[in-house]
């Protein structure tokens, strides 16, 4: 059973974080059961430094997920 409770909480750990490092930038941020991760797409491309960055201030592990149309991807495992 997915813990739904504990997913926003997840998701609102990250918006915090993506807004403090990048300001405003999310396109998409939700939960894809199937991969059992939490999904971020941001509205711009990130360079190196940025990507890095983000990463490490996340408190969940997070993996670069590679590009979109719309910019820089990422998947966070809350479990």
């Amino acid at each position: 059973m997915i813990d739904f409770d504990a997913i926003w909480r997840f998701q609102d750990e990250v918006r915090t974080v993506v807004n403090a490092c990048l300001g405003d930038c999310i396109w998409n941020l939700n939960y894809n059961p199937a991969r059992q991760c939490i999904e971020l797409e941001l509205e711009r491309h990130l360079d190196d430094e940025e990507q890095e960055l983000l990463s490490s201030q996340l408190t969940l592990p997070a993996d670069y997920d590679g590009e979109s149309d719309n910019g820089s991807m990422f998947v966070i495992y809350p479990w």
